[in-house]
C-alpha cells in the first residue's frame, strides 16, 4: 500500500502563488507516474497535472498550462505543484494521486491507484 499526504493549501488572493506538496510513504518503490487533480464544489474531479516516474515527461490541463508546474523528488518521495498567477476559478480541493503502472502517467483519475485526502485551495478575487 501507498499513503499520500498533501500539504500547502490555503487562502490566497488572485494573482498570488501557492506550492502544494505530496509526501508518499509505504511501498513507494511501486509508484510510477504521479498526478494532481482538483475538484471544485458541485463539479467533477478534473485533471490538473501529471509527471512521469523519472520526471522525463510532464503534462498539464489547458486551464493551468503556463501557470502551474509539477515536479518531484524521488529521493524524498515527494511531488510538488507550484501554482502561480492563481485565479478564483482555481479554487478547489486538490488531490495528489499515484499510479503504479509503467509508462506515461494517465490523465484520467480512474487509472490512479492511490489518493491523498486532499488540501483546500481558495483564491479570492
Amino acid at each position: 500500500q501507498v499513503q499520500l499526504v498533501e500539504s500547502g493549501g490555503g487562502l490566497v488572493q488572485a494573482g498570488g502563488s501557492l506550492r502544494l506538496s505530496c509526501a508518499a510513504s509505504g511501498r513507494t518503490f511501486s509508484i510510477g507516474g504521479m498526478g494532481w487533480f482538483r475538484q471544485a464544489p458541485g463539479k467533477e474531479r478534473e485533471f490538473a497535472a501529471a509527471i512521469s516516474r523519472r520526471s522525463t515527461g510532464t503534462y498539464y490541463a489547458d486551464s493551468v498550462k503556463g501557470r502551474f508546474t509539477i515536479s518531484r523528488e524521488n529521493a524524498k518521495n515527494t511531488v510538488y505543484l507550484q501554482m502561480n498567477s492563481l485565479k478564483p476559478e482555481d479554487t478547489a480541493v486538490y488531490y495528489c494521486a499515484a499510479y503504479s503502472g509503467s509508462g506515461d502517467p494517465p490523465l484520467q483519475s480512474v487509472a490512479y491507484d492511490y489518493w491523498g485526502q486532499g488540501t483546500q485551495v481558495t483564491v479570492s478575487s
